[in-house]
């Protein structure tokens, strides 16, 4: 998995008021958990562009005053009405303890029903995955070569190496649709 260099000020003042100030001055107010405390900081809006505006996910090198710790972004806020990034919450990972993050899908193949005339449908471009960070992949590469018409491809199917997949098992990751002009036509041939 990729790695993103992220830097951020330590804050002492927390809550609402000192939020809204951290916000005037381009900054957005974070918090780390997950280590042996609560650590409450500010990164710059520039520096977290990259790695929230993306498809992609990441491991952030995050260095808060003298500390140094690796992390993945856990919940985001946005405002309502300009979509501006308000708030992170940052989950320190460590190297033996699994964690669940969500891993974008990928489709791989020509599927056997679309080259029949139906149309292919991704359902869920992201599947939650529980493991430890070394061992989670940057995207989940799916096969669909033999998903016939009609036909659906269900987590339950999916089998990845060392990744444990939270998603409900009769979820469906991706289908292959009839068209409208096939679903005439068979209507007609009846």
């Amino acid at each position: 998995m990729k790695t993103f260099q992220l830097e951020g000020t330590p804050r002492t003042e927390i809550g609402k008021k000192a939020a809204k100030a951290i916000r005037k001055e381009e900054m957005i107010p974070a918090v780390l958990y997950g280590g042996e405390s609560t650590i409450h900081f500010n990164v710059t809006k520039d520096a977290v562009r990259k790695l929230i505006y993306t498809p992609e996910i990441f491991i952030v090198d995050l260095t808060i005053g003298d500390k140094k710790t690796k992390a993945i972004i856990k919940d985001l806020q946005f405002h309502p009405v300009t979509d501006a990034v308000l708030h992170i919450d940052f989950l320190e990972v460590f190297e033996n303890k699994p964690i669940v993050m969500e891993v974008p899908v990928v489709l791989d193949g020509f599927a056997e029903g679309v080259k029949a005339g139906g149309k292919l449908s991704l359902e869920m471009r992201k599947l939650k995955v529980k493991a430890v960070y070394s061992a989670i992949p940057e995207k989940l590469n799916i096969n669909i070569d033999k998903l016939g018409l009609g036909k659906t491809m269900q987590v339950g199917a999916l089998h990845f190496e060392g990744l444990e997949i939270m998603n409900a098992k009769n979820a469906v990751v991706c289908a292959v649709k009839l068209t409208r002009a096939a679903r005439g036509a068979a209507a007609k041939g009846n």
